[in-house]
């Protein structure tokens, strides 16, 4: 199957959770309402430096992503 490399998620047990899924390496999945990442890999002491360089524009794409996708819906 060939994911999309973002994907919007919600959950009724989160009614203000807005929740953007990464689905490629690294994984993570960011909500946006409290800004909170959880990482869905595990990381050695190299990959966390290299992690923490590209984290900031991962999450800035996530967000640029949500951006889009209502700006869709306002259309």
């Amino acid at each position: 199957m060939d994911l999309p490399k973002f994907l919007l998620g919600d959950n009724t047990d989160y009614p203000n959770g807005i929740f953007i899924v990464h689905t490629e390496y690294p994984r993570f999945i960011i909500n946006l309402e409290d800004d909170q990442v959880e990482w869905l890999e595990e990381f050695s002491k190299e990959d966390e430096e290299e992690l923490a360089t590209e984290a900031e524009s991962l999450i800035e794409a996530a967000v640029a992503f949500y951006d889009r996708e209502v700006s869709r819906y306002d259309d």
